[in-house]
């Protein structure tokens, strides 16, 4: 436990900081799911509309530091290819 007053305030953000930290790693998961969803079920333009949509959901959470660039950057390649091999 926390016992000066500066350790206890740090602990409060902490706290704050992971569960808003969570919600956008669950947000960046649910779009990527989307994607796949979408991919799967064969439509190439619906496929395709959904992608560029998660891609800014996907960059915001990358330039909040939730993921690194090279994370990020490797869901959009490999989501864009499977969109590209549904031809």
């Amino acid at each position: 436990m926390a016992n000066s007053a500066q350790a206890r305030k740090r602990a409060r953000q902490a706290v704050k900081r992971r569960e808003y930290n969570v919600s956008l790693r669950s947000k960046l998961r649910t779009a990527i799911k989307y994607v796949r969803k979408a991919i799967g079920s064969g439509d190439k333009d619906v496929a395709q509309n959904v992608f560029n949509s998660s891609i800014s959901t996907i960059d915001s959470i990358t330039g909040k530091g939730i993921i690194h660039k090279n994370k990020a950057a490797r869901y959009k390649s490999r989501l864009s290819s499977a969109i590209k091999m549904m031809s």
